[in-house]
């Protein structure tokens, strides 16, 4: 890439899950990274392959205290995604989303920065709409234990358009639907990762409920690849725009699926279905179609292949003699 056409690009939890993939993909695309992180869910192992590319920097710092850097776009990804993690201390987990989404919008408005906002489909809460479309509004509990996130990414939204409304902002809005692949956190809770570390142990892979509920998974690949198509689209299509694979599984599919996949002897146990926890979870994605191009085509049990030796080296590396 030439140096006129180089962008300097901001990602915040550029450490994260979903964070070092973009990450990756921005420098493979030719762009300088700075990648912002405060390592609570986020580690530098996600990373570390980078430190040595000269595009690449990495700053350890909290987006919920302004940043004053100058950059061309921002990808706003800081938050902690996960029930574990964002339940372990609620009020850091919406001061993250809002005070972090107050602060990148300020940043962005200062520079003349384009800022993308990954939300999330925890914004339908327990939906009554099977698809969810983004047209429909969402079922969220305001007061209960998922609050935390799912009000603080609905709050980060609008920030978002009224920035866009009232300092005409360039701004972009995704709502991730459920993602896996490598560098997930291996004790994040999160359904993928928990059952293939399980799975790999021989441990019970645990199943909450009658295992009826459902999921659409995504791989992360195609996940980044719907991030820059969007960023990279008219500035009149400020989305927001479902982000997710959406063929469907019942969470007692993913587990059989996992077991087979892994060659486990692991049992699957039950307990209590979790508080608001969505029975039911899958995007319609016909927007994403028609204005981005964008059709996930990595189904379940390839994504699947594609993860599962990570984890598989993660529990080796974990569990070496010292």
């Amino acid at each position: 890439m030439k140096p006129q056409s180089r962008k300097r690009v901001l990602v915040t939890g550029g450490a994260g899950f979903v964070g070092s993939h973009l990450c990756e993909r921005l420098l493979k695309d030719g762009h300088e990274v700075v990648c912002v992180d405060n390592f609570f869910t986020g580690t530098k192992d996600n990373v570390l392959h980078l430190l040595d590319n000269p595009l690449f920097e990495i700053i350890r710092h909290d987006v919920t205290f302004p940043l004053y850097i100058e950059i061309d776009e921002i990808y706003n990804l800081a938050c902690p995604a996960s029930p574990i993690h964002y339940q372990h201390d609620p009020v850091q987990t919406t001061k993250t989303s809002v005070h972090g989404a107050i602060n990148m919008l300020g940043l962005a408005k200062r520079v003349g920065a384009k800022i993308f906002q990954a939300s999330t489909s925890e914004v339908y809460g327990d939906p009554e709409i099977h698809p969810q479309p983004e047209s429909y509004w969402g079922s969220v509990n305001p007061i209960g234990f998922r609050s935390c996130y799912d009000e603080g990414k609905r709050c980060a939204e609008t920030l978002f358009f009224d920035y866009h409304r009232q300092h005409n902002l360039r701004i972009k809005v995704a709502r991730i639907f459920n993602t896996y692949g490598p560098n997930m956190h291996p004790n994040d809770g999160r359904v993928v990762s928990n059952f293939i570390v399980q799975a790999l142990q021989n441990q019970p892979i645990t199943v909450y409920g009658d295992g009826s509920q459902s999921r659409s998974f995504c791989y992360v690949d195609e996940l980044i690849e719907v991030f820059i198509r969007l960023m990279a689209s008219p500035d009149d299509f400020t989305g927001p725009v479902n982000t997710g694979n959406p063929n469907e599984f019942t969470i007692l599919e993913l587990a059989e699926k996992v077991i087979a996949l892994t060659g486990s002897k692991s049992e699957i146990i039950r307990k209590p279905l979790p508080s608001d926890d969505p029975r039911q979870r899958q995007p319609d994605i016909r927007l994403a179609q028609e204005k981005l191009g964008w059709t996930p085509t990595i189904q379940l049990e390839e994504g699947l292949n594609k993860t599962i030796p990570y984890f598989a080296e993660l529990l080796k590396r974990t569990h070496q003699p010292r």
